[in-house]
């Protein structure tokens, strides 16, 4: 037979039977086998992440703060805050400052704060560049664990130093945590994302299993989807990376910890907004109110800003917004203290204390903390 018959005959006497594949690769599934797949889908999206906390082992050892490098992990942040709420009586929320920038992390505030106390009480929730439009975002999504607790939330009114920290300007620039503001309401004038880009943050913040495989790129892959970093490192296991467990607590010193007038910091002149028209200042009501709402009982920290290195001529508006804030945590009957200045050698920088600087402020803010703080 001829190859000419052969097409002939096949044109002539088609293939009918339903049950033969013409695709040698195809899969095909039935209604049923459907469904089954949709069911498994659902369930790895519900409880993965939880069973993953079973099997990731985490030890929170005295003085833990969030590793450095895991500073946009927040579902490890949220696992965190969690236990921190189990095992502390109190726990301090805020930026660097919290955190310890210059300072290991047995030179921190809240591990002075426990030596004031005599045991260790006092949890470091401190999150690295978490301004209060972020720090909205890290309490109301991912510390939820924090409830009918004692909560020291720290006010660093460096975010409200100009318009810029302030989020205030229209034009595009990096900002810290952009994933933690919020995506839609209120705007924020110089976050310029995609409408993609953020409904996928929003679905992250609200899907345990989105933040999950988050937390496996930041923990474990630099950050970096495992796709790519298999492409990076053809020969490498990824499954010896995860076999290694979380990065440890972060006890490195961010910078060296000498004072702001051995740095060459200059005096400078800040650009202070005004405090009714703030987005800063709105965010981080509204983080305090989450909080109260929660049944915790807050307390605020105003501070400790360096004011030796604000120049003459922008001191009297940061003495007015500093006193802004205090009249309106007073009108909402809300504990808060403003510490006076430290000393300027105990000063790295424009906010942030040196270990001696930390210890001081612990002295005295226990001194001032309510009773129900430190019984």
């Amino acid at each position: 037979m001829s190859v000419g018959q052969s097409e002939h005959e096949n044109r002539a006497h088609p293939i009918t039977d339903p049950d033969i594949t013409t695709l040698s690769n195809s899969v095909r599934l039935s209604g049923r086998q459907w469904i089954l797949v949709g069911l498994f889908a659902v369930l790895t999206v519900l409880f993965v992440p939880h069973l993953w906390k079973q099997v990731e082992k985490f030890d929170l050892e005295m003085d833990y703060r969030m590793p450095y490098d895991q500073s946009q992990d927040y579902w490890l942040f949220d696992r965190f805050s969690r236990l921190a709420a189990e095992r502390y009586d109190t726990v301090l929320v805020g930026d660097s400052v919290v955190w310890g920038q210059y300072v290991t992390r047995q030179q921190t505030l809240s591990h002075y704060l426990d030596e004031q106390r005599g045991e260790e009480q006092f949890g470091n929730l401190g999150l690295d560049g978490a301004h209060p439009a972020a720090l909205t975002g890290l309490v109301e999504h991912y510390a939820q664990g924090i409830s009918g607790k004692n909560v020291i939330v720290q006010c660093n009114l460096l975010w409200m130093s100009s318009p810029r920290h302030d989020l205030q300007v229209k034009e595009e620039f990096a900002f810290n945590h952009p994933r933690l503001v919020p995506q839609f309401v209120p705007s924020i004038p110089c976050y310029k994302e995609q409408i993609s880009a953020r409904l996928g943050i929003v679905v992250e913040q609200h899907v345990a299993f989105n933040s999950w495989t988050n937390h496996l790129q930041q923990a474990y892959f630099g950050g970096t989807d495992v796709p790519s970093w298999t492409m990076e490192h053809p020969y490498a296991n990824p499954l010896e990376n995860v076999a290694r467990g979380l990065p440890p607590s972060d006890n490195r010193q961010r910078h060296e910890p000498i004072p702001w007038t051995r740095r060459g910091i200059k005096k400078q002149s800040f650009a202070w907004v005004d405090l009714e028209g703030s987005i800063q200042w709105r965010c981080f009501r509204q983080a305090v109110d989450l909080l109260r709402q929660r049944g915790n009982r807050v307390f605020v920290l105003v501070g400790p800003f360096n004011e030796h290195m604000v120049s003459d001529d922008s001191l009297p508006a940061y003495r007015e917004l500093k006193q802004g804030i205090e009249t309106l945590l007073e009108r909402e009957k809300i504990a808060h203290w403003a510490p006076p200045t430290l000393p300027s050698e105990l000063y790295a920088d424009a906010s942030h204390p040196l270990s001696a600087g930390y210890a001081l402020l612990a002295r005295d803010l226990f001194a001032h903390l309510p009773h129900e703080f430190s019984p």
